[in-house]
């Protein structure tokens, strides 16, 4: 690490009220993809394009003329792309992009084949790998011959249940390129929260590692790989991944198992290479590419299907024009093979990005890990969540002084609405000039509904924009369109990345009642939010989350925003309870260590969200605890805890990171 001041810059940075925390400098608006792409509209249709605001109404209210100059401008490799952009454009599901258009989502990401790096790996302070890009096209080539070997075609589902390696990569674009179906999930699953997902989809082939590093320590996966290979009888091929590379694994990875080894399988696939170029099979725009799971913390996990084309068109807009992503350039984003922004970042490659690829806990050996792995690299695009920006702010961390971030542009994060003070710390003590992009979609749609704008200015606790081609919108409960008021957020036309539907979902029952039943024929994505003045959003935390004191909703990130910017609180959880013919808020506290919550303190806590929010936030009863629950995604689970609280059942533990903690507000007294 360097010592290093925080940088001055041609970018407007302030704080003054009601103006933006960051504005674009001239040049990074006139270098930026979104710029080009506002010039190449003009020049496709002959109309003036006045800024990105402009741009975005525009590619909503002509969605067809939008699509298809994006598909020349990010250079969609296809077969054919077909005359007619969208058909049935009025239903909604129903709704069918390119219906004639045929591609290979596995090329598109191959498109690069030289000797730069395409995947940079680092397993916390242990392991180090690099794949160029023309290594990572011959790995994947000879893994799909290997998986034709094996009978692999098209329809057929491939599972992972590994780490975030480079293997990882290399074996989801050899099942894409077959037209097969991958579907992953992160070796710290149990193996309950394993046979939810992946006994539903029932794969033929399962890629296994023999273990993974988290905190220092190794953890065998071997006796869950056992079970779960056991009790999916589906599985007819077991792929052995050893964490550490080639040559150097732990030992077998389970003798009762008849596993192929996968840099055996690597081998025999290049054996079997033709030395004639390889042409790759086209398939349908709708063709099944991934099969991702809701969190199923109030059931069974639903198996929702995403297309190859609308994925892929999806996620290079999103990584050309909102993040600004081209070629060369170091895009990271921290997650595991468990969460939807690990297929997003993997399409990072259809731009002919270099990866940052960690594993591991971004706290090992300590909260400077990640920005090591971004002066070391020259990371220019870092991906986070909300929670990571405010544990590391409450750890007092300034990598602004301790590290040289000069290559990096862009700050993402998602998984949590970011409050209002954590855009002042990253500004402070992160970077001066940096493009902060809260962004907010999902594994419902692979991608985002709400997110940045490089060349637009970022105004404190606001997402920049909705996304282009993206007709979002705000719904009261009668389900009339309003702004600056708190509702619903919807989306009211067709996007490409829709789910082509649920596996096992006859009819489309299921996917319908998960998303249109609310307001019919519109998409309701169950989050609670507002459009600012600014035409930017605010998310307010999820709207089945809600409380309803006294019959006003109010967003748990009110709270929150609220408690966690006092030193003593590590974190919070808020829930209504029902009580008396009404609801109360409860609000639980994970406090630092030593702290005691006493009289004092809950009053100051009372008091600071009395004071910055209203009387109605202020919670009747305040809990300490020790742990709070979460997914495995990091989000809180606050419907769990109320369902434990009121003595309900809490279906699928196996989706939480820490299921034990559940059981810390069971029969609480305060709560009696």
């Amino acid at each position: 690490m360097v010592e290093s001041t925080v940088e001055s810059t041609t970018s407007n940075t302030s704080k003054t009220a009601g103006g933006p925390i960051w504005t674009p400098s001239p040049e990074r608006v006139e270098a930026a993809n979104a710029t080009a792409f506002m010039r190449a509209v003009e020049r496709d249709w002959g109309i003036q394009v006045a800024d990105f605001s402009h741009l975005q109404r525009w590619s909503v209210d002509e969605p067809e003329r939008f699509w298809t100059t994006l598909w020349s401008f990010v250079d969609v490799r296809a077969t054919s792309r077909g005359d007619v952009v969208l058909a049935n454009p009025g239903h909604m599901p129903g709704a069918r992009w390119f219906p004639d258009a045929r591609l290979n989502f596995a090329e598109n990401l191959l498109r690069r084949r030289d000797d730069s790096p395409a995947l940079i790996f680092q397993g916390e302070d242990r392991e180090h790998r690099t794949l160029t890009h023309a290594q990572l096209y011959s790995d994947v080539l000879a893994m799909r011959n290997s998986l034709r070997q094996l009978g692999i075609s098209s329809g057929d589902r491939v599972a992972a249940y590994l780490p975030n390696l480079p293997e990882a990569v290399v074996a989801m674009l050899a099942t894409a390129s077959l037209g097969a179906i991958w579907s992953s999930c992160s070796p710290d699953f149990g193996v309950r929260g394993v046979l939810d997902r992946f006994g539903q989809i029932e794969p033929a082939v399962l890629f296994l590692c023999d273990g993974y590093y988290y905190a220092g320590k190794w953890h065998d996966t071997s006796d869950r790989g056992t079970q779960i290979r056991r009790e999916i009888p589906s599985i007819e091929h077991t792929v052995r991944v050893p964490y550490a590379g080639r040559d150097r694994a732990r030992g077998p990875l389970v003798d009762s198992l008849d596993c192929i080894d996968y840099f055996e399988a690597l081998d025999q696939g290049r054996d079997a290479s033709s030395p004639a170029p390889v042409s790759f099979e086209s398939f349908p725009f709708d063709h099944p590419l991934f099969i991702l799971y809701s969190s199923g913390t109030t059931g069974a996990p639903k198996c929702i299907v995403h297309g190859a084309g609308g994925t892929l068109l999806q996620h290079l807009k999103e990584h050309r024009l909102h993040v600004d992503i081209r070629p060369g350039d170091r895009l990271f984003y921290f997650t595991t093979c468990g969460w939807m922004m690990w297929n997003w970042l993997i399409s990072g490659l259809g731009s002919e990005a270099t990866l940052l690829l960690y594993d591991g806990s971004p706290f090992h050996p300590d909260g400077n890990v990640l920005f090591d792995l971004a002066q070391r690299e020259r990371m220019k695009v870092f991906g986070t969540s909300a929670k990571f920006l405010d544990s590391i702010a409450k750890a007092r961390l300034a990598p602004a002084r301790t590290h040289d971030l000069g290559a990096l542009e862009t700050i993402l994060s998602t998984g949590s609405p970011l409050v209002a003070e954590s855009y002042d710390y990253v500004y402070e003590n992160i970077k001066q000039d940096v493009c902060l992009s809260s962004i907010s979609g999902g594994t419902d749609i692979v991608s985002c509904f709400v997110g940045g704008n490089p060349i637009g200015p970022i105004y404190r606790g606001e997402i920049q924009t909705r996304c282009l081609g993206v007709d979002v919108a705000v719904y009261d409960e009668s389900g009339s369109s309003v702004r600056q008021i708190k509702g619903e957020l919807v989306c009211r036309a067709p996007i490409p990345s829709m789910p082509v539907g649920f596996w096992n979902d006859p009819g489309g029952t299921r996917y319908r009642a998960a998303y249109y039943e609310r307001f019919p024929g519109v998409w309701c994505q169950g989050d609670f939010a507002e459009i600012t003045e600014h035409d930017g959003i605010i998310i307010y935390g999820r709207s089945d989350a809600v409380l309803n004191p006294g019959g006003i909703r109010i967003g748990t990130a009110e709270i929150y925003r609220q408690v966690e910017q006092m030193d003593e609180v590590l974190e919070s959880l808020v829930i209504g309870q029902d009580w008396k013919l009404d609801v109360r808020i409860v609000l639980f506290v994970r406090l630092r260590e030593g702290v005691v919550l006493d009289a004092n303190l809950v009053d100051r806590i009372r008091l600071q969200i009395r004071t910055h929010a209203s009387p109605r936030h202020v919670p009747d009863v305040v809990v300490a605890v020790a742990d709070i629950p979460r997914t495995r995604s990091g989000k809180i689970v606050e419907l769990a805890v109320r369902d434990i609280v009121h003595g309900r059942p809490v279906a699928n533990r196996e989706a939480l990171a820490n299921p034990e903690a559940l059981e810390l507000y069971r029969s609480i007294p305060e709560l009696g």
